[in-house]
């Protein structure tokens, strides 16, 4: 039995943190009652030139000057050295990921079909600005042509850190500059309740996690040919930082809570705090521990953890299931548009649902730890194909849509989300992932970029 935690933060974020408790009090303060949980879709798109080519960020017709171009659409700029990096217009949010990649997160939407119809707005205004720049958009986890070099990095400090920090973790960070560079993915963030509604639905999003990495894998080439991967996306973050990323063991344990998953995060090595717009990095590997029990030395002065350290730390580590002010569902290759939107009703059907929630992880809860971490590993190559287990993923998958469209037959909007779950079910009852198809593709056009292109691109 989880005995709840208490809510307990310092006045101001910028106090230095006094105990453990404040730490895992922060969770509690964005607990929300059902009637206010609301779903957040985070989708990033790879651009690429009509003949394949990436887009660098400056020039005329550079991804800067496609921010820039978005001002026309009421957008206003965040700038960092002068470049726009992030682009507001209400709660919507445009910006760059290191490598160009283009994320919208769209406002909190009520329902999957309110925050669908609210990313197909986005794709209309955005191709209508990008147009003139010889820029498309096309669905994939991981960008299909060209090579790693080809691609720019965008000169925003946390990134550069970011590049330098995570190779440095040996041959577990060997990737993390494909990762950064060259992968897309679609998120979805989703309320919670309390801290018992939040670990359940951790619990859950866990175990069924590998599931939706392989109902999504749609990134098969690498260097523009086929690599042997169905999701080479998922493949890239078994190589990027295990210390931050992949499977919380501890979230399968029956009282795992706010302060499991503070504990967690407390041990991984940290990137930087920032004080006055300055980003300050460590001499060595520190860990929030480390930190908040030592702080730092800055030449003269010495830093103390704050909550608001704590809240950037907590969005610099990326398990496939994180905790933030909501619970984040980050495991999916960025695919074709209709299988993102029903990926998106999918989870909104098992995780606010909880008899879909209940009855999605009894699907899963015959495997050991070992066992799911076994078919992590195994998803990128052979998707619906891998094993949990004593099932195949293609064994689980029609019965996990089942029980999704039995959760959202019990939700508000639940009817219009049931209609986007159609593409998943195709999918489930077939075996089959989009990178099949896209390899199909590849075969029929003779491997032609500007073919391919008009393939892959999101309508």
């Amino acid at each position: 039995m989880i005995q709840p935690s208490p809510v307990t933060v310092p006045t101001s974020p910028l106090e230095p943190v006094a105990s453990f408790a404040e730490l895992v009090g922060y969770f509690g303060l964005h607990t929300q009652p059902p009637h206010h949980w609301r779903i957040g879709l985070e989708h990033e798109k790879v651009g690429v030139r009509s003949d394949g080519r990436p887009i660098p960020f400056d020039g005329s017709d550079g991804l800067w000057a496609l921010l820039k171009k978005t001002e026309e659409l009421d957008f206003v700029a965040r700038l960092e050295n002068g470049h726009p990096v992030e682009m507001w217009r209400g709660d919507d949010k445009i910006s760059l990921e290191p490598g160009g990649q283009v994320e919208m997160s769209a406002g909190p939407a009520s329902s999957m079909a309110e925050a669908a119809a609210a990313m197909r707005s986005h794709l209309v205004e955005l191709r209508s600005v990008a147009s003139a720049f010889d820029i498309r958009f096309i669905a994939g986890g991981f960008r299909p042509f060209g090579q790693l070099n080809d691609v720019q990095w965008q000169p925003k400090r946390r990134y550069e850190i970011m590049r330098t920090f995570l190779p440095e973790q040996g041959r577990q960070g060997r990737l993390a500059p494909e990762m950064m560079k060259r992968t897309a993915t679609v998120q979805f963030n989703f309320d919670f309740s309390d801290e018992v509604d939040a670990a359940q639905r951790m619990r859950m999003g866990f175990g069924v996690s590998p599931l939706v990495t392989a109902l999504s894998a749609s990134s098969p080439f690498v260097d523009g040919k086929p690599s042997g991967y169905l999701s080479y996306r998922a493949a890239v973050w078994l190589q990027t930082d295990e210390n931050r990323c992949g499977v919380i063991r501890e979230a399968f344990l029956p009282d795992f809570s706010f302060a499991g998953y503070a504990k967690w995060a407390l041990d991984v090595p940290m990137f930087f705090i920032v004080r006055q717009g300055r980003y300050i990095t460590f001499a060595k590997p520190t860990s929030f521990r480390q930190f908040w029990q030592q702080g730092v030395d800055d030449g003269p002065l010495h830093h103390q953890a704050t909550i608001a350290d704590w809240e950037l730390h907590l969005s610099t580590v990326f398990p496939e299931v994180r905790l933030k002010k909501t619970v984040e569902m980050r495991g999916a290759d960025a695919a074709p548009l209709p299988v993102s939107f029903g990926l998106g009703a999918l989870w909104r059907g098992l995780v606010d649902d909880p008899e879909a929630r209940e009855a999605a992880w009894q699907l899963v809860a015959y495997a050991s730890v070992d066992e799911r971490e076994a078919v992590r590993r195994e998803v990128p190559h052979a998707a619906l194909q891998a094993r949990l287990g004593s099932h195949t993923l293609a064994d689980l998958a029609p019965e996990l849509v089942r029980i999704a469209a039995a959760g959202l037959s019990r939700l508000a909007g639940g009817e219009a989300d049931a209609k986007l779950l159609d593409p998943i079910a195709e999918l489930a009852a077939s075996g089959r992932c989009p990178a099949q198809a896209m390899l199909e593709d590849y075969d029929r056009l003779g491997g032609d970029p500007a073919k391919l292109i008009d393939a892959w691109e999101h309508q």
